[in-house]
């Protein structure tokens, strides 16, 4: 049987993940949303082509997809206590997290918009639309269905990359298992975490898909 105190301990843990989750795909989305579109807009044969840039965009993101969580979040220490403050907690885990989630959302971005079928994109370029409408009032609305279903994704990657955080004291769930679990023996709670964080993933998935499926335009 846990005690009140574990008890309390577990759901101010759960309450930091999800804080730490949320945020830091918010901040990941405001910094992915426009290198997303970038990469498809000035791609060879996109709306505005531009191979020099587009390569050099393209480099960047896979760079910053290829750094292991953990290494970026001990290389970042000096740019996190920069921004928080300090370097340890739920809040200054958030700074990691936005580097570590932006190149993968990026991607995932990308990816939907490419998705949008080219008939679509040439109707509105044959009634005169500018870039900006195409992107705004065509490319993302026809690919919105993709972009929930991606968004669901990176919210399960960036909720796993915050318990790993728990390793530098990162703050929530992670936190608690690596101290209370690991250093202290407790199997109980290292067990009940995995459980929440499981539980964590597979409610915000069903939530995601279920909106996502919604906004379907295909289904009938």
């Amino acid at each position: 049987m846990l005690d009140n105190t574990t008890v309390t301990m577990l759901i101010e843990g759960t309450i930091d993940t999800l804080y730490m989750t949320f945020v830091s795909t918010i901040f990941a989305y405001m910094f992915a949303f426009p290198i997303g579109i970038a990469l498809v807009v000035t791609k060879k044969d996109g709306l505005r082509p531009m191979g020099l840039f587009n390569r050099i965009l393209d480099v960047t993101v896979n760079i910053g997809r290829s750094i292991p969580f953990l290494i970026l979040l001990i290389a970042v220490i000096p740019l996190t206590k920069l921004i928080a403050g300090k370097s340890y907690g739920s809040t200054a885990t958030i700074v990691p997290l936005v580097i570590a989630s932006t190149p993968f959302i990026a991607r995932l971005i990308e990816s939907s918009l490419q998705e949008v079928d080219n008939g679509v994109i040439e109707a509105a370029q044959s009634m005169g639309a500018s870039l900006s409408t195409i992107i705004f009032k065509v490319l993302v609305p026809e690919a919105k269905s993709s972009l929930i279903v991606g968004g669901t994704i990176a919210i399960g990657t960036i909720l796993s990359y915050s318990a790993m955080a728990g390793v530098v004291g990162g703050g929530g769930l992670g936190d608690i298992a690596i101290q209370y679990g690991y250093y202290r023996y407790q199997k109980e709670i290292m067990l009940i975490t995995v459980i929440l964080l499981i539980i964590l993933v597979q409610i915000l998935q069903s939530i995601g898909m279920k909106i996502a499926k919604k906004t379907d335009k295909r289904v009938v």
